[in-house]
């Protein structure tokens, strides 16, 4: 294969693996519903080397299971399961917050930091905050974690923070847009961006242990919002993915 080639196929396989990965947190894809190669093909409109790459890597994500008789599964979730992986992906943001603080950042290295938890505050300041600038959180807040874990210096650490996020429902900002519904939003996010305000503290006066305690506390919003996505089940238009979730009597 030439390299050009190549190229393409990874492109394909991307391209499968995002438009796949879309219909099933939009819930178009139902839990327990088979999902054959051919039928990705059919949906994806790429050829079947690449999608049988992708399916493979939604399955290293956690959304689809292998079938033994072929094909792969829509998987389903319990809560337990979402808090396990909100919880992994708080204690590698904590040891990447450590790993800041105790090796030392840069005033300059830290300065992109500082910049965006600026915007941040800027918008958590609206009160009421609008759904638009909910959605604009999402993005800024996405970066301000991405920017953290890469002053962690940890090539090998940022690679498993990434492998952590893929999974369903584990990213720093996966209940934001369920939670923008919902009477306790704005306060939540007043304690998100505390949390953001003391981590960047600590990482500039070299507190690993409390950088560290600080991104591990910060994880478990994501849980208080996980719950509250459940208990409010009339804002679940806002996020689909939740019929992805076993409910406590299945």
């Amino acid at each position: 294969m030439s390299e050009r080639d190549a190229e393409r196929s990874v492109s394909q396989t991307v391209r499968a693996q995002l438009a796949l990965r879309d219909m099933i947190l939009s819930g178009r894809l139902r839990p327990g519903e088979r999902i054959s190669e051919l039928q990705a093909v059919d949906i994806t409109g790429v050829s079947r080397t690449p999608v049988r790459l992708a399916l493979v890597r939604l399955e290293d994500e956690g959304l689809l299971q292998a079938i033994p008789s072929g094909g792969f599964m829509v998987k389903a979730f319990t809560e337990r399961d979402i808090l396990d992986s909100i919880e992994l992906r708080g204690t590698l943001e904590g040891l990447a917050a450590r790993f800041a603080a105790e090796r030392g950042v840069s005033a300059r290295s830290l300065e992109p930091l500082k910049e965006c938890l600026a915007d941040l505050d800027q918008l958590v300041r609206q009160d009421p905050i609008s759904v638009e600038a909910f959605s604009a959180y999402v993005t800024m807040n996405a970066r301000f974690h991405a920017l953290l874990n890469e002053l962690s210096a940890s090539a090998p650490l940022i690679r498993e923070i990434d492998r952590v996020s893929a999974l369903p429902f584990a990213s720093p900002s996966a209940f934001v847009m369920a939670q923008s519904a919902l009477p306790e939003a704005h306060q939540i996010l007043l304690i998100g961006q505390d949390h953001h305000r003391v981590v960047v503290d600590a990482i500039e006066n070299r507190e690993g242990a409390r950088a560290e305690a600080v991104m591990r506390e910060h994880s478990r919003l994501a849980a208080r919002n996980l719950r509250l996505a459940i208990r409010n089940r009339t804002h679940l238009e806002l996020m689909p993915a939740l019929a992805l979730l076993k409910s406590s009597a299945e």
